[in-house]
């Protein structure tokens, strides 16, 4: 079992994580409320959104080496404050620029946060602990998202927009004190330990210092970070409403370019800024390629299902919201059940499920109509919720059952740029949908109606689960066991694994 230093540090991770979600998510709702004070387009207020999505994607590989260089403490410390500090500027903001500045530094802030939050965690989990300790960091994740619509509605209503930026100085400086005080100050150069068991002390060991970190990979931070720049920006392009294709097809070919070379040198130079060697184990392999087609598709069901419900349905702001919401219930409803059933079924069924269980609920709301009765609705939105949850978690902790402690440290930044770049792609991806949604509509039987666009659009996000399907059956099955305990004994201590 997870002890009480352990199990608070995580809760730390896990607050972070919803601040960073949130903020990447909040600001589409006041954009009207933003445009108007700044004296700008509503369209204009995307590119605050798009700079902190950028941001995130480009500054998360360096995370790793950042740590490694000048210790997990230090730059967890840096990055909360930094967070905290960028927020108030955002809200103290009295121009667009002024704005788009300050949201590059709070994706900065982003950038290292999470990242080595959860390195720190994890260098300290042994492997049967994990399922438990993941299971505490990925919950925030899936609720930002879900009550950011309502939160941002209500703010905007009834307060000013900056107040959403605002509540995260509260948070900000509660995470700042609570990290002082559960990471030991002797983790300041240190990375991780050498076994990935729980040691006597809770700190990060020291052995490893400034001497002994290669020097940074400045060809391999210039590659990912211009490569994954230009693929986050035609995500962006591809988000918005009537974008010309030209500038999204020169942005996706660039990003093409850029991340081959990219991978090339990764896999050539001796001390690369990612080692893409971890994807030679199956596991990590599957949670990176499966997890991230998953993490399309469920990012995409909260911006898709309030604009079905107010736009078609004819639902105000406030009823989507809440019917939203019931996600929300479903992520947290099956929440303390995800560590037994992953032990008692293990990876492979789970994910199976899981995977399918988001299918089903997607090829269900392709059939929703006016008509249908508000507790079929919510009945669906609670299902999807659940296994959404199950299959995150699931695809989180997969990813490091059996990775080695020598591998954790690439293992965990390469994890959460794929999870970044998913949870951005998910609007983007809706988008798309919907607009193919639109066209293919026009080629079916009868006459095409309001509802059709966004009932071929939840198909088409069905289809992108069903990769993700075929990449958990492929699963072998005892594919994680490393970090299982068989129900019967899963209030015992176990032997940590290495």
């Amino acid at each position: 079992m997870i002890d009480t230093h352990q199990r608070n540090t995580a809760l730390l991770v896990a607050g972070c994580f919803f601040m960073e979600n949130l903020d990447g998510t909040i600001v589409a709702t006041a954009a009207p409320r933003m445009a108007a004070s700044l004296h700008i387009e509503p369209t204009a207020v995307g590119l605050v959104i798009t700079a902190y999505l950028l941001t995130l994607a480009v500054l998360i590989p360096l995370s790793g080496w950042l740590a490694a260089r000048y210790g997990v403490r230090r730059i967890f410390l840096t990055a909360i404050s930094l967070f905290t500090l960028a927020s108030l500027a955002c809200a103290l903001s009295t121009n667009l620029w002024q704005l788009v500045a300050m949201r590059v530094l709070q994706g900065i802030g982003g950038a290292m946060m999470v990242p080595v939050g959860r390195l720190t965690v994890m260098a300290r989990t042994a492997k049967p602990d994990i399922p438990k300790t993941m299971a505490y960091i990925v919950w925030p994740g899936l609720v930002a998202p879900v009550i950011a619509p309502l939160l941002g509605g209500f703010i905007t209503t009834y307060a000013d927009w900056r107040w959403m930026f605002l509540v995260n100085l509260p948070l900000g400086l509660v995470a700042l004190l609570v990290a002082r005080r559960l990471l030991d100050s002797t983790s300041t150069t240190g990375t991780i330990p050498t076994t990935n068991t729980t040691p006597a002390t809770n700190t990060i060991d020291t052995t490893n210092t400034k001497s002994t970190t290669p020097s940074l990979d400045r060809i391999g931070v210039l590659l990912t970070a211009t490569g994954l720049g230009a693929f986050t920006w035609a995500a962006h392009l591809l988000s918005e409403p009537a974008e010309p294709w030209a500038p999204v097809l020169l942005a996706l070919g660039l990003s093409a370019v850029l991340l081959t070379a990219a991978v090339r040198h990764l896999l050539r130079t001796e001390h690369p800024l990612i080692s893409l060697r971890t994807l030679k184990v199956p596991t990590f392999r599957a949670s990176v390629t499966g997890g991230t087609a998953f993490w399309i598709a469920v990012g995409a069901v909260p911006f898709l299902l309030p604009l079905l419900f107010q736009e078609v349905f004819g639902w105000s702001a406030i009823k989507s919201g809440t019917v939203v919401l019931f996600v929300f219930v479903g992520n947290i409803g099956i929440k303390p059940a995800t560590t037994y059933l992953l032990n008692r079924f293990g990876f492979r069924r789970l994910l199976l499920g899981a995977t399918l269980g988001v299918t089903a609920t997607l090829v269900a709301s392709a059939f929703l109509t006016s008509a249908t009765p508000l507790a079929l609705v919510v009945v669906l939105t609670v299902i999807s919720g659940a296994a959404r949850s199950v299959g995150l978690t699931g695809y989180m902790t997969i990813a490091f059952s059996e990775v080695t402690p020598e591998q954790l440290r690439h293992a965990n930044t390469l994890s959460a740029t794929a999870q970044q770049l998913a949870a951005g792609l998910g609007v983007a991806a809706a988008t798309v949908a919907l607009r193919a949604g639109g066209a293919i509509g026009e080629l079916l039987p009868g006459t095409p109606t309001a509802g059709t666009a966004y009932a071929v659009a939840f198909g088409l996000l069905a289809l992108v689960t069903l990769t993700a399907v075929v990449g958990a059956y492929r699963l072998h099955p005892g594919a994680g066991d490393a970090v299982r305990r068989s129900p019967v004994t899963a209030g015992k201590r176990p032997v940590a694994q290495s």
